[in-house]
């Protein structure tokens, strides 16, 4: 078997329109047209999907709550680092630097899902 590419991620939340509002609006995600059989929502990242699947009794469990980006998270790249931590800031949304050295950050969806944002070394294909 051979491995090609990474289709989807799938994320549990708990309030859709926090949500939405969080993955469309505040990161600048575009949502895909597509009616579902379940609640929830899907966004494309390139080629990347992000399929966010409504959980009624969802509770996110950080077992490292000093370092979030030693818990299961979902990785970003952004060309501007800068510009994503002062508007994800400006919004109210905690940001943790990356203790790595690397120019990346992380931050928590309103579930507390960890999202990783990176600087981007190259453009997207």
């Amino acid at each position: 078997m051979k491995i090609t590419h990474c289709l989807h991620t799938a994320m549990l939340v708990s309030d859709l329109e926090k949500s939405e509002h969080f993955y469309g609006e505040i990161l600048g995600l575009e949502k895909v047209n597509r009616v579902l059989k379940y609640p929830g929502v899907w966004y494309q990242v390139g080629e990347y999907q992000i399929h966010l699947i409504v959980h009624d009794n969802l509770n996110i469990v950080l077992p490292n709550q000093e370092q979030w980006g030693r818990n299961n998270h979902l990785a970003l790249g952004v060309d501007n680092l800068d510009e994503a931590i002062e508007n994800l800031e400006s919004k109210g949304y905690l940001v943790q630097k990356s203790r790595s050295g690397r120019k990346a950050f992380f931050t928590k969806d309103p579930d507390g899902n960890i999202i990783e944002i990176s600087q981007s070394t190259s453009p997207p294909p």
